[in-house]
C-alpha cells in the first residue's frame, strides 16, 4: 500500500517537493532557488527550463534522499505560482520566450488598450477580474507580438500556452498532456468562470488563437501521469497556489477565510456556489474543488508581501538572512514615523494601480536601519488588513478569525501587529506549508489515499493563536498613517511612458 502523496510546489522563487504521510505530516521536502530575471525596470522573468530543471530536481533528490520506490507514492499533487505565462513549442518542447512573470508590469499598455475599447466591465463580469498586467492574457498577446511568426504557428497548433502548472504537467508527462485547472484558468483573464470554458470575446480582443490554450479539468481530477522509477505515477491534484493554500486551510465552507504570506500575500475567502462580485476592488476567482459544480472565492491580492523582506536582504543589504527582521523589527519600540510602502510592481487590491511605485516616508535625521526593517514588516500587514476591510464592506461579515500560512507566518512580531492592525484572531497551523498540502489533499482524496474532505479536516491542527492588544486609537492613528503614505506612493510612473518603464 502506497505510503505518501508528494506535492510539488512550483514558487515565484523556488521550487519546492515535499512528501506528506497518511496524518499530513511532511516527512520530507527538498527547496531550490532559481534565477530572477529583471530585463528592465518593471520586467520580471524565469526561464522555464529552469523551472523545471529545479522542480524535477527536487523531486527526485528528495525520492532518492528518503530512499522512497515509486511504489511508496499514492499521486502527485501540483501547485503553482499562478498568472505566469509560458508559450512553447509543441514539437520541440523549447519556449519561444522567457517566462512572463505575475509581477511583471510590462503590459500595462495592453491593458489600457482594453479599457479603451471598453471591455473593463465585460472583463469583470466573464473573468471575475479586473483589467491588469497581473494576469495572463496580456502577456499572451505581448509574447504573440514580439516573436516573430508565433501568432501564425499558434493558429496552427504548433505554439503552446501554460501556466506553470501546465508547463510541468506537460514536461512530466512527457508532452502527452497539455492541460491546466479552473483554478488557475480563472486566473488568466480570458476564461469565463461561470460557463467554465475560455471566452471568444476576448480571445478575439487579444488576437489569441484558441487552438494554443489547454484542456480545462477540475482541481481534484487525473490529469496525467509521470514516470518515476519506471512507474507511471498519477498527476491527480492541481491548484494555482492560492486555492490550493484555500483548501489545505480546510476552508471548505462558505465565510471560511486565509491569508498566505508568500512572495505576495493573499487574502481568500470561500463564498460557495455563488460567484460574488466585489464593489471594493477585490477579484472573484474559482476554489478548488471535484467537479464542474464549482465553489468561488473572493481573493485579495497583494503583489509585495514577503518579497519587501528579500528586497531589505538582497538589495539593500540591510539584514543578511530573511529570518533576522523579525529581530530587528523587535529592536525599536516603533519606526519612529516611517512608513514603507512596498509597491515595487504597483498595488493590488484594493487599489489597483499599474503605476504606483514604492516609497519610505516620514524619514528623520533620527531613523535608523531598525526603523525601516520594522517598516517593512509593518507594511505587509497594513497591505493585508486594507483586504481585510474590502472584503467585510463587501460581504458585510465582520471578521474574527483569520488563518494563515506561509513562510512570514512564522514570524511572531508581525502576526502579532497583523491581529492589532486587522482587530481579529491570527490562526496559525502547525502545517505552515499549506500550499503544498492543499495539493497533496486534492490528489490524495482523488485516488482515495483519503477518503474525503472531512477526514482531511478532522486531521487539521492549531499551532498558534494571535489575539488584538493594541489600543483602538493607536491602531486608528498608524492607519491613518499608513494610507497617507499609500497617496504618496500612487500613480507615480506616468502612464504614458513607454513599455518597460523607462523615462
Amino acid at each position: 500500500m502506497a505510503k505518501y502523496i508528494l506535492a510539488l510546489d512550483q514558487g515565484t522563487t523556488s521550487s519546492r517537493a515535499i512528501l506528506f504521510d497518511r496524518e499530513q505530516n511532511i516527512v520530507g521536502t527538498e527547496q531550490k532557488e532559481f534565477t530572477q530575471i529583471y530585463p528592465k525596470e518593471g520586467w520580471v522573468e524565469h526561464d522555464p527550463m529552469e523551472i523545471y530543471s529545479t522542480q524535477y530536481g527536487v523531486m527526485t533528490d528528495l525520492i532518492s534522499r528518503m530512499n522512497v520506490q515509486a511504489q511508496d507514492i499514492a499521486a502527485i499533487g501540483i501547485t503553482n505560482q499562478r498568472e505566469t505565462t509560458i508559450l512553447w513549442d509543441k514539437n520541440t518542447g523549447q519556449p519561444i520566450y522567457n517566462a512572463i512573470v505575475w509581477q511583471c508590469r510590462r503590459t500595462s499598455s495592453i491593458v489600457d488598450s482594453l479599457k479603451s475599447a471598453g471591455l473593463g466591465d465585460y472583463i469583470k463580469k466573464t473573468t471575475g477580474l479586473l483589467p491588469d498586467a497581473y494576469f495572463s492574457g496580456t502577456k499572451i498577446k505581448w509574447i504573440l507580438d514580439n516573436v516573430e511568426g508565433a501568432r501564425e504557428r499558434a493558429q496552427k497548433g504548433e505554439i503552446l500556452f501554460g501556466t506553470v502548472d501546465t508547463w510541468l504537467i506537460w514536461k512530466l508527462s512527457g508532452g502527452g498532456a497539455h492541460v491546466t485547472d479552473y483554478t488557475n484558468a480563472s486566473r488568466t483573464m480570458i476564461f469565463d468562470i461561470h460557463k467554465l470554458d475560455w471566452d471568444d470575446r476576448l480571445l478575439e480582443a487579444l488576437d489569441i488563437p484558441r487552438a494554443m490554450l489547454p484542456q480545462v479539468k477540475p482541481s481534484g481530477a487525473i490529469f496525467a501521469t509521470a514516470n518515476i522509477q519506471g512507474r507511471e505515477v498519477p498527476i491527480a491534484g492541481n491548484a494555482g497556489d492560492q486555492q490550493a493554500a484555500l483548501f489545505g486551510q480546510c476552508c471548505f465552507e462558505k465565510g471560511d477565510a486565509k491569508c498566505t504570506y508568500g512572495t505576495g500575500c493573499f487574502l481568500l475567502m470561500n463564498t460557495g456556489s455563488t460567484a460574488a462580485e466585489s464593489g471594493n476592488g477585490l477579484l472573484t476567482t474559482i476554489a478548488a474543488g471535484f467537479s464542474d459544480k464549482v465553489q468561488y472565492a473572493l481573493e485579495g491580492s497583494v503583489f509585495t508581501g514577503g518579497a519587501v523582506i528579500q528586497w531589505l536582504r538582497d538589495e539593500m543589504r540591510l539584514i543578511t538572512d530573511s529570518a533576522d527582521s523579525e529581530y530587528f523589527a523587535s529592536k525599536v519600540a516603533d519606526t519612529g514615523g516611517v512608513y514603507l510602502v512596498p509597491a515595487f510592481t504597483g498595488l493590488g487590491a484594493p487599489y489597483w494601480d499599474m503605476y504606483a511605485r514604492g516609497c519610505i516616508v516620514g524619514i528623520t535625521r533620527g531613523t535608523k536601519r531598525n526603523h525601516i526593517i520594522r517598516a517593512a514588516e509593518e507594511s505587509i500587514a497594513y497591505q493585508v488588513m486594507d483586504l481585510l476591510r474590502a472584503m467585510e464592506k463587501d460581504t458585510g461579515v465582520t471578521m474574527s478569525e483569520l488563518k494563515v500560512d506561509g513562510g512570514a507566518s512564522r514570524d511572531k512580531f508581525l502576526m502579532q501587529f497583523q491581529a492589532d492592525m486587522c482587530g481579529a484572531c491570527i490562526v496559525r497551523p502547525v502545517v505552515r506549508e499549506t500550499t503544498a498540502l492543499g495539493a497533496a489533499c486534492l490528489a490524495g482524496i482523488t485516488v482515495g489515499f483519503w477518503k474525503d474532505q472531512n477526514e482531511v479536516k478532522s486531521r487539521w491542527q492549531r499551532d498558534a493563536s494571535f489575539h488584538p492588544e493594541m489600543e483602538g486609537s493607536r491602531r486608528d492613528k498608524l492607519i491613518a498613517g499608513w494610507h497617507k503614505a499609500i497617496g504618496r506612493s500612487r500613480g507615480w510612473e506616468p502612464q504614458n511612458a513607454p513599455e518597460g518603464g523607462s523615462r
